[in-house]
């Protein structure tokens, strides 16, 4: 009798692991969502801090809030391509 644990024993996932790994792909697409959505809001508040002349004090918030927002960006899509490749090589 096989346990649910052993895989199958021609490396062709079955119907459950198929659907878990479907579910891990698009889980990977939200949060490169997630990053790309974060970054922009801290390059909105960037931008937005260097247009309000009156709050000048605040310049090197603003430029932390722009590399934090591009670092952030590039880095979510570095994230996501290595998931990507490594969900890719999985036999189905």
């Amino acid at each position: 009798m096989q346990k649910v644990t052993d895989k199958p024993e021609d490396n062709e996932l079955i119907l459950r692991d198929h659907l878990a790994l479907e579910r891990t792909k698009l889980a990977n697409e939200r949060t490169l969502f997630s990053y790309i959505r974060t970054s922009l809001y801290l390059l909105t508040a960037g931008i937005g801090i260097l247009q309000i002349e009156s709050i000048s004090r605040l310049d090197r918030l603003a430029w932390i809030c722009i590399a934090s927002g591009i670092i952030l960006f590039f880095g979510g899509f570095v994230r996501f391509w290595r998931m990507k490749k490594y969900l890719n090589h999985i036999p189905t």
